[in-house]
């Protein structure tokens, strides 16, 4: 029940798709596997117009995956951090150049982290790890990353050191974190969750979540609502999912899943239910999708993928149909229609 659209380039696992201003959608970074060798992903950009793929300038930073990209007001993408090392580097893709150039590079180097456009055009960056993932840490750094001098300034820390947690902006302008692991494993899993003010620099804590979870996916509802789905919570996978109301800081359970699953994604679909699709249960990847109801607050299992994705990405384009690419070494990217269901 899914099309499949043109073969990309490479077929990267941990990198980021960007939603550019003209429509075009630009895949950079991340791992591609040849012969066991790791290798670095090219940066390539999808045209949604001929469903084709072409190579774009190259990342300055050689290898880099599990970092953040950020599309900026002036139409600019923001790379930061990520893995090896990890990374304390940023660059910018202007994609009426198809270049990079070098930014300021991060107060506390890290990856793994999660990395949100503010209303007034800065960067928020907080978590991640800050050594390699055998050895690492989860950090409670949080830094801002100012467009207009290229610099990154430090901001109040987070109330808890976290990573494979989720940011999510709300409405009246605060960002939502919750959830992750105070370590650089998926074993243990944090039901805490906290709230990062722009006005003050600071972090409250909010209320706790259901469950604790890691490797979960956190969706804004057109009411304000949260909708967080699927993850670990240490000792297995989750299908609950629940709801966050910004006006009382409180959570509440929503229907559970069909399928538990963590590492998938979940897109806000024009019609305002939400698409989740692949992710690991297991060792192996699913093909699997399935629609979020807000207002019965029901799931329901929808054709399957052409194949199992994990690490993929997800993205919303102009026309409503969602780009989904890359993940478990697959080449091939394929689209979902909301409007036929297919």
């Amino acid at each position: 029940m899914w099309t499949t659209t043109g073969n990309m380039i490479e077929a990267p696992v941990a990198n980021t798709a960007t939603l550019l201003s003209d429509g075009s959608v630009l895949v950079a970074g991340g791992i591609t596997i040849r012969s066991g060798e790791r290798f670095p992903a090219s940066a390539q950009l999808y045209d949604p117009s001929s469903r084709s793929w072409s190579a774009t300038g190259n990342m300055i930073e050689f290898s880099r995956s599990d970092y953040t990209a950020t599309l900026l007001r002036d139409g600019k993408v923001l790379v930061a951090g990520g893995y090896p090392s990890p990374l304390a580097s940023a660059e910018l893709y202007d994609p009426s150049t198809g270049s990079w150039t070098a930014t300021g590079r991060l107060v506390t180097a890290r990856d793994l982290h999660t990395a949100t456009l503010l209303p007034d055009g800065k960067v928020l960056v907080t978590g991640g790890i800050d050594s390699t993932v055998s050895v690492g840490h989860a950090v409670a750094a949080a830094e801002l990353y100012d467009p207009a001098s290229g610099t990154w300034i430090p901001t109040g820390n987070m109330v808890q050191a976290r990573v494979y947690d989720t940011a999510t902006l709300l409405l009246d302008g605060r960002v939502l974190v919750a959830g992750g692991s105070s370590s650089g494993t998926l074993g243990e899993a944090l039901a805490s969750a906290e709230l990062y003010d722009p006005a003050s620099g600071t972090w409250t804590a909010s209320g706790n979540m259901n469950a604790g979870r890691s490797g979960h996916t956190a969706t804004l509802l057109p009411d304000g609502t949260v909708l967080v789905v699927g993850g670990s919570n240490g000792s297995g996978l989750l299908a609950p999912a629940e709801l966050y109301d910004p006006s009382s800081g409180s959570w509440t359970a929503t229907g559970a899943m069909v399928e538990p699953r963590y590492g998938h994604t979940a897109t806000l679909l024009a019609n305002s239910k939400v698409l989740v699709v692949g992710g690991s249960a297991g060792q192996d990847a699913l093909a699997s999708a399935e629609l979020y109801d807000p207002l019965s607050g029901s799931w329901t299992a929808i054709g399957s993928m052409t194949a199992g994705r994990s690490g993929h990405t997800a993205t919303l384009l102009a026309d409503g149909t969602v780009l989904v690419a890359g993940g478990s070494t697959r080449v091939a990217a394929e689209l979902y229609n909301p409007g036929s269901g297919t």
